[in-house]
């Protein structure tokens, strides 16, 4: 089999696998929409049911899948649980956001690698576009932080999906995380989110969001 049969295979596999997909559902149901967005809710206080690293392991799985550009996924996670972390964790944390990262179960630190083009080969494997960042500093920074942005976006609502809450938290300083947890490596903090099962005590009033005609076009 030639390598362009190949290729021409594993298109029609993935073209079948989309037809299949698309045949067994429309989309979500309202409840699923609230569940992960419309009407869940940020939070930052917490029960102590734990987060098992399987749960972990099964948040992974989805948030990956999410697109980036060139399948790159520069996203690096590392899951804060023990006090020792914490503590550290502390460290970067405006005062307010103290007690909420001290009580949630796990904060994760998303984080990106700005080297992650050096796994191009790996992750896209039918052309190497490893030269597109090589010697090129600014411009693999600003991939690898937009594309880790988003791959946080998948991660929140991967854990939601899940039965998760979770709370965003920007609060801090990144280079105390970035000194704190990678120093001498090429990973740099984006923002933390917190996960865990919320204490929905703590809530108050959703706040007010933008209509459509206050921040959409359609040109």
């Amino acid at each position: 089999m030639t390598e362009n049969t190949d290729q021409n295979t594993l298109r029609e596999t993935a073209m079948d696998e989309i037809r299949s997909l698309r045949g067994r559902i429309d989309g979500l149901n309202k409840d699923q929409l609230d569940l992960i967005l419309t009407g869940a809710r940020s939070h930052y206080a917490w029960t102590d049911k734990p987060v098992s690293d399987a749960l972990l392991h099964e948040i992974f799985d989805i948030t990956k899948m999410g697109p980036t550009s060139m399948n790159c996924g520069p996203a690096r996670f590392t899951f804060v649980r023990s006090a020792e972390g914490k503590e550290r964790l502390a460290k970067s944390l405006k005062p307010a956001n103290v007690p909420k990262v001290m009580n949630a179960p796990i904060t994760a630190i998303i984080a990106y690698d700005v080297d992650f083009w050096r796994e191009l080969l790996r992750l896209f494997p039918h052309d190497d576009r490893r030269g597109h960042f090589r010697d090129k500093a600014a411009h693999a920074q600003d991939t690898a932080y937009r594309n880790s942005t988003l791959q946080g976006a998948y991660f929140m609502i991967a854990a939601r999906a899940l039965g998760l809450d979770v709370g965003a938290i920007s609060g801090f300083s990144n280079a105390v995380v970035d000194e704190e947890f990678f120093a001498g490596t090429t990973v740099k903090s984006n923002f933390l989110c917190n996960i865990g099962y919320a204490d929905e005590t703590a809530l108050f009033q959703r706040l007010p969001r933008f209509d459509f005609d206050d921040v959409c076009n359609v040109i």
